[in-house]
């Protein structure tokens, strides 16, 4: 079942929220236009020029003028907690999400998700599932719009941003880019496939690649990061073993989350927030892992944090001369 853009019903948890302020809105845009157009009408007609009435000054009623600005700014705060409501819904993914990484660029959506599955310009995720995505871009600004599921996000080269939701209904929806990124901008379009679990999972059983996490295990490795990050206290750099998600105690006092954005820009940028106790000796890796080798890592470096990831969570020996990397 696949459905125009604009046509397209709810089909996510959050769409009817959306489509509710929306309509609000419109009601209140509406009822006001209304009263504007009344009284512009009712007052044009009852002050107008007469022949032989002189005009006189009234006085202004401080009760009416207060009233007209009280109502419509209590009006105004109404627009402003629902939206801010529905805003922060939007940016809280549930914790029990499945993560999929997309990867934005002139003119496709490269999705990947955590099983290891690889998708162009299309994405598979089961009905009635929380999804995450965790999108950045490697050229220019991109936006995430899937008109049917209400939501939008935009994909900013050099950072992560998050986007997530909970397909209520099977079918195949329109995927679009929502921002101008250059000439074949309209041709930037996808779908997203919503299956029955049971459907889904025959599909996610087709897939011949190795989970993310294991991908970034062995770029992990193969990079010499396991020189520096041992899960020990003998390391040069932090112990990256439950790290993820966690406080971090940086050099000049400061303190950060170690979040997706943190470590990616550790391995780019390995000065910008260096760990308290630890010397800036890790080189960058600017220019030397694609986005996608980004997303392995990071995806491995998360799974450290997870207990059901003891499988991932060791790491090859350390190697002398190998290349040194620290994620601070």
């Amino acid at each position: 079942m696949e459905e125009d853009f604009l046509t397209a019903h709810e089909r996510s948890t959050m769409a009817g929220q959306v489509d509710a302020l929306y309509l609000y809105l419109v009601l209140v845009s509406a009822v006001m236009t209304l009263l504007i157009f009344v009284a512009v009408a009712v007052l044009a007609i009852k002050y107008r020029r007469r022949a032989g009435v002189l005009a006189h000054q009234i006085e202004g009623s401080p009760i009416l003028e207060t009233a007209w600005s009280i109502i419509p700014f209590g009006v105004m705060v109404t627009f402003f907690i629902w939206g801010a409501v529905i805003y922060f819904k939007e940016r809280t993914p549930p914790t029990n999400a499945t993560e999929v990484y997309v990867v934005a660029k002139q003119w496709m959506w490269k999705l990947e998700h955590m099983e290891g599955q690889r998708e162009i310009n299309e994405l598979h995720v089961p009905v009635g599932q929380n999804v995450k995505l965790i999108m950045t871009s490697q050229d220019v600004i991109h936006s995430f719009f899937v008109p049917a599921f209400r939501l939008k996000q935009d994909v900013i080269p050099g950072r992560y941003t998050t986007l997530w939701f909970k397909a209520t209904t099977a079918g195949t929806y329109h995927l679009f880019c929502a921002e101008y990124c250059g000439t074949s901008h309209s041709g930037m379009i996808g779908n997203v496939v919503v299956m029955e679990p049971q459907d889904y999972t025959q599909w996610m059983a087709g897939g011949p690649s190795a989970p993310l996490p294991e991908a970034g295990k062995q770029l992990f490795a193969s990079l010499g990061c396991t020189t520096c990050h041992r899960f020990d206290v003998q390391g040069r750099g932090p112990n990256l073993q439950g790290a993820f998600g966690k406080p971090v105690l940086l050099e000049d006092g400061r303190t950060v989350i170690a979040d997706e954005n943190y470590v990616r820009e550790s391995i780019l940028n390995p000065t910008a927030k260096i760990v308290s106790g630890f010397k800036p000796v890790m080189p960058t890796f600017q220019g030397l892992v694609s986005d996608e080798q980004l997303n392995a890592l990071v995806a491995y470096i998360k799974s450290l944090a997870q207990p059901a990831s003891g499988t991932l969570n060791q790491a090859a020996a350390p190697q002398a001369g190998q290349s040194q990397k620290q994620v601070q």
